[in-house]
């Protein structure tokens, strides 16, 4: 599985990235109409399925048996952007358990890829906290549905911008990685040749 993040750590940088902007462009206009924050949200919710579903299609035999996390959260991602879409006149509270639900899943995703990850690097803990902080963004969102549309408005950005920059540090960890992890496959496939 690291070499699998190690070799696409652009796809973070990508997705941390797309919900600095998503989440800057929200708190600059916060008056955003329902039908304009859909629209920012699905183009979101599709770049970020899109650049996690890129890693899904390497072929690399390091990558068996961990596609499907990738692959689920990709797919959650793409299906909230599809539901966006669709129903551009989408009311507040629907979108509202849209997004709820986009965050939940990719949270509970994006932890157990934490479990799994801090079997191969000691104290990894970014991706973990990305998920908790969205599984955590999920439940404020539920708990809170009769809140001003302004408040949730301003709640979706900092969680798009704190994410989001979590996600750029993974990213840079996973770069720097790079170098040592390509040496270790390449030692170990000379070592069973």
């Amino acid at each position: 599985m690291l070499v699998v993040m190690v070799k696409h750590w652009w796809s973070p940088a990508v997705r941390g990235a797309v919900a600095v902007l998503f989440g800057i462009v929200t708190l600059i206009w916060p008056g955003l109409t329902v039908w304009a924050l859909v629209l920012l949200f699905g183009f979101f919710a599709l770049l970020d399925g899109v650049s996690t579903l890129a890693a899904v299609a390497t072929r690399d035999p390091e990558t068996e048996g961990h596609r499907l996390y990738f692959f689920v959260i990709g797919l959650v991602s793409v299906g909230a952007a599809i539901i966006a879409f669709a129903w551009p006149s989408i009311t507040a509270l629907a979108l509202l358990w849209v997004i709820a639900a986009w965050a939940f899943l990719s949270g509970v995703m994006e932890v157990a890829l934490a479990i799994r990850l801090r079997k191969e690097i000691s104290n990894e803990w970014l991706l973990g906290l990305v998920g908790l902080l969205s599984i955590a963004f999920a439940v404020m969102l539920v708990i809170t549905p009769g809140a001003g549309a302004l408040v949730i408005t301003w709640l979706i950005a900092w969680y798009a911008i704190i994410v989001g920059v979590l996600l750029l540090a993974l990213s840079w960890r996973l770069r720097k990685l790079q170098a040592t992890v390509e040496q270790r496959v390449t030692s170990m496939r000379h070592a069973s040749a």
